[in-house]
């Protein structure tokens, strides 16, 4: 790659100066994103997982249950499992959830040479299955949680019933599944929006480029008019 400093058609000196200070934090946004990422690997095992939750998943159009143990996919040590805004009491899935996991389907697969990767929502199976095909996912493994304490115990769920966009992996060890990391800035005081997946969805991340931004009021809706 050509180590010449860009000049694009017809800019000038001011947004030249503008734009390579620009360039200098975004180099140091770059590697602070790196030195946080070692951070986060460098975490101590985190708590054993007493519970081997079963779930409820589907194969061959027919529901079927399935282990929390059981949703690493054979030779993959490490599951990333979404907690999907989708009750059993909520007339339609949250439109934030939903416009994640359609970037997440498309992505699942590249994902998938490294770690497996599972959604869990608190609806039955049927419900959610029919909900992913009318969106077209093929390559995200889809799981209820509804007969069991998953999404109270790593925070998809409050006290209330409400149900929470929570991120959370998981290692599996000779000694059994131990919890790695949580999205737990969903929980953080940030005085504002708490963006706790944002890094891993392409929507925040192209529109954040643009001179409009993410605007004032803009969020993703189940369809478009």
């Amino acid at each position: 790659m050509s180590t010449a400093k860009p000049r694009f058609p017809n800019e000038s000196d001011a947004y030249r100066a503008a734009r390579d200070e620009l360039l200098k934090a975004e180099i140091e946004l770059r590697a602070h994103v790196e030195r946080v990422a070692e951070q986060r690997r460098r975490l101590p095992v985190g708590g054993s997982v007493t519970e081997d939750y079963v779930f409820e998943g589907q194969g061959g159009g027919q529901p079927q249950t399935v282990r929390l143990s059981e949703l690493f996919t054979p030779g993959k040590d490490t599951l990333f499992l979404y907690s999907f805004m989708y009750g059993p009491k909520a007339k339609q899935p949250c439109p934030m959830c939903t416009s994640f996991l359609d970037g997440l389907d498309g992505q699942a697969p590249h994902i998938g040479q490294r770690i497996a990767v599972a959604v869990a929502a608190a609806s039955p199976i049927g419900r959610i299955v029919e909900f992913a095909a009318g969106r077209g996912w093929k390559n995200l493994r889809l799981v209820s949680a509804q007969a069991n304490s998953y999404q109270a115990d790593y925070f998809g769920e409050d006290a209330q019933g409400n149900q929470w966009p929570m991120a959370n992996v998981f290692v599996k060890k000779p000694d059994g599944v131990h919890h790695f990391w949580g999205s737990e800035v969903l929980y953080a005081d940030t005085k504002g929006e708490t963006r706790h997946i944002d890094m891993l969805w392409p929507l925040w991340n192209v529109l954040d480029l643009t001179p409009g931004g993410r605007g004032d009021s803009f969020h993703p809706q189940l369809s478009y008019g």
